[in-house]
């Protein structure tokens, strides 16, 4: 099926009845600009020191630059997590597992979007990236947003002392 192809994708003449085209591509990229990735660090998008290339595996091509971070924007990653860190710990159980079904929520309204990412950062067809990889990240949000309401230690607090 011509939605199992990856944007781009050349297709050869007699495939699916029809003469050879190519499938639209849907990126940046395809418009002439690279998308350029940034590092999310303490709640806004940071630019990094150095960028490496990703390579779109269909294609050969370039599609964007990730960030290739350093010592730098690690310590400043680690830094912010650990100010993140009493605010989150802070919050109930329930709370957490609020947010992380949010988060399974928003990935999963914008499904499409990240299908057609994956395919084409990791070259898999469109259709196993909608139905494998996306609703399995979905999926992992949520069965992590569970263990968090029923997650029990070794030890049970009754009451204040």
């Amino acid at each position: 099926r011509s939605s199992d192809l990856h944007p781009g994708t050349t297709v050869p003449t007699g495939c699916f009845g029809r003469k050879r085209r190519k499938i639209p591509a849907f990126t940046m990229a395809a418009q002439g600009k690279l998308l350029v990735l940034q590092n999310y660090i303490g709640g806004k998008f940071v630019p990094c020191s150095s960028y490496i290339p990703s390579f779109d595996p269909s294609t050969g091509e370039v599609h964007c630059r990730v960030p290739d971070s350093g010592r730098a924007e690690v310590e400043e990653a680690v830094s912010a997590a650990k100010a993140a860190f009493p605010g989150w710990s802070s919050k109930s159980p329930l709370e957490r597992s609020q947010i992380m079904n949010k988060l399974a929520d928003l990935i999963e309204h914008q499904l499409e979007e990240f299908a057609q990412a994956e395919s084409k950062d990791q070259g898999k067809t469109i259709t196993f990236a909608r139905t494998v990889d996306i609703p399995r990240t979905v999926y992992n949000f949520r069965f992590f947003a569970s263990c968090i309401l029923h997650h029990t230690t070794e030890c049970t607090q009754i009451g204040r002392a």
